[in-house]
């Protein structure tokens, strides 16, 4: 008897480990969503807009519910960080934000001369990239601010998470069409470190999937602007040219320095609200905040 519960409480500390936790909600994220994708594959092919839009919100509910059982059963808590309380003026400014963002950087491009509308499609060309925009903001941030972010910080603290997140998500991106070096570094230090900083200032993951979202749906649905080096369709047919150190080469704007500049001065700004805030966590075994998201236990039943 005594040996089963020596043997059972080394198996809760294994699973306690940071990086078995990381690679359990990711593999139980992604797994969810290959799977739902591939029901979703089994439907009649049709270029119906409502459709698409449904299939996709689907596959975005199964990433959800995966999430809150991988958070619920593993980490026995509530899910703080998708709380219902701001979900929807969070998301909302986001999506303001990340607009704004975008549309300075293009604006900047416009005027320097490399970014120019050759013509305008039709409304519905937008749909391919508003499903992708919608997949990649809600996925992608349960996975690298959610799952990957959240758990190292618990361990090793903000700054080291901020990092170590922001590289991986630049080393991620290295694997996209038309990538370089320098794509790699562009959106690791833009959408990286801004992205992260959404999360550290709410202690939620609303504004940074916001951000996501319009940030991409803008470049590619509206300025017809390559999406993290795929090629996109937009509302406006346009060229993007120029040295690419400054208009992102074939890439898209994404890796740009104006990009990079714009999108990381406004994480600067975020990282100090949210110092100001008191939402820095230090390395575990020191003086270290404890915040709800990490610490909120399950309610009672």
């Amino acid at each position: 008897m005594n040996e089963q519960i020596e043997n059972s409480g080394t198996w809760r500390k294994f699973l306690r480990f940071p990086i078995v936790k990381i690679l359990i909600g990711a593999i139980s994220l992604i797994a969810s969503v290959g799977i739902a994708q591939m029901i979703v594959g089994f439907l009649p092919a049709t270029d119906s807009p409502l459709l698409a839009l449904l299939t996709t919100g689907l596959v975005v509910l199964v990433a959800f519910l995966a999430y809150v059982a991988f958070v619920r059963i593993m980490e026995k808590r509530a899910v703080t960080e998708l709380s219902a309380a701001g979900a929807v003026r969070e998301t909302a400014i986001g999506m303001a934000v990340g607009t704004l963002l975008f549309g300075t950087t293009i604006g900047i491009l416009w005027l320097l001369g490399y970014y120019d509308v050759v013509g305008v499609n039709k409304l519905a060309v937008i749909v391919p990239v508003l499903t992708t925009a919608v997949s990649a903001g809600m996925i992608e941030e349960l996975l690298f601010r959610g799952i990957f972010f959240r758990i190292v910080e618990e361990r090793w603290g903000t700054w080291l998470a901020l990092g170590i997140t922001s590289l991986f998500f630049g080393l991620v991106h290295l694997f996209n069409p038309n990538a370089t070096f320098v794509a790699g570094i562009a959106i690791a230090l833009e959408a990286g470190v801004l992205l992260g900083a959404a999360y550290i200032f709410t202690r939620r993951l609303w504004l940074a999937i916001g951000i996501h979202f319009a940030w991409n749906f803008v470049q590619g649905g509206i300025f017809g602007v390559a999406v993290s080096g795929n090629e996109a369709q937009g509302l406006l047919q346009s060229t993007l040219t120029g040295p690419n150190i400054l208009s992102g080469g074939q890439f898209g704007a994404e890796a740009s320095m104006i990009a990079v500049i714009v999108c990381l001065a406004a994480g600067l700004i975020l990282l100090k609200q949210a110092s100001n805030r008191g939402h820095f966590v230090k390395p575990a075994g020191k003086n270290r905040l404890q915040t709800q998201t990490v610490t909120a236990p399950l309610p009672n039943e």
